[in-house]
């Protein structure tokens, strides 16, 4: 099986039904691994599907096999790619990268000029970020929006976060900013172009509407 099995693209109404089983995944690869993440909702991923802020994926059979979603934050002047979940089933052959790029670019076409970000403890996400052109940063250098911060309450790790009065905790803070950084990622330039042609028919994200 390769990533030529499957097929990322930007989710929408249809893909509602599979708001349950991501927001359960989710859940599951948190307890797992040990480490702290953010609750969401089904109710809150279906707004994400309906909203085109969010990227799914499927194997050729019809299997859902991923997702990750948009969110805005300082009237949209900060955006995060969050929730990347891969099925189990499908992990390990580059599902991840290729939803993160698709969702990347998403991102850069929805907010133009906004600054990209996240938080992460995972080494896979932040090798895959590195090469989309992500650096490590501060946490000064995130957001100030506190609806953002309190995302964090569910995580177990948000005593830490507190206890640091928002300076640093266990994730790595991550950022694109389009003004200053380029994209340093390996990707094939045939692949890129796919991907910006498919997004031109994005409406780009009124900002005041945040």
């Amino acid at each position: 099986m390769t990533i030529d099995d499957f097929v990322v693209l930007i989710a929408s109404e249809e893909h509602v039904k599979y708001a349950k089983t991501i927001c359960d995944e989710m859940a599951e690869s948190a307890k797992a691994r040990g480490t702290g993440i953010a609750k969401r909702t089904p109710e809150y991923v279906a707004s994400k599907m309906r909203d085109g802020k969010a990227v799914i994926a499927f194997h050729k059979d019809g299997t859902w096999a991923g997702f990750s979603y948009i969110e805005c934050w300082g009237h949209g002047n900060y955006v995060a790619n969050s929730g990347l979940i891969i099925n189990p089933m499908y992990r390990k052959m580059g599902l991840a990268k290729a939803i993160k790029t698709k969702t990347f670019f998403l991102s850069l076409k929805m907010f133009k000029g906004a600054k990209l970000f996240g938080l992460t403890t995972g080494q896979a996400v932040m090798k895959i970020n590195t090469e989309l052109g992500y650096r490590p940063v501060t946490f000064s250098e995130l957001t100030d929006d506190d609806e953002f911060w309190h995302g964090c309450e569910s995580c177990v790790n948000y005593p830490i976060l507190v206890s640091k009065e928002r300076k640093n905790c266990l994730c790595t803070a991550m950022l694109f900013d389009p003004e200053v950084d380029r994209v340093q990622a390996p990707i094939k330039a045939s692949k890129l172009f796919e991907i910006m042609d498919e997004l031109q028919n994005v409406k780009p994200v009124e900002h005041s509407k945040e």
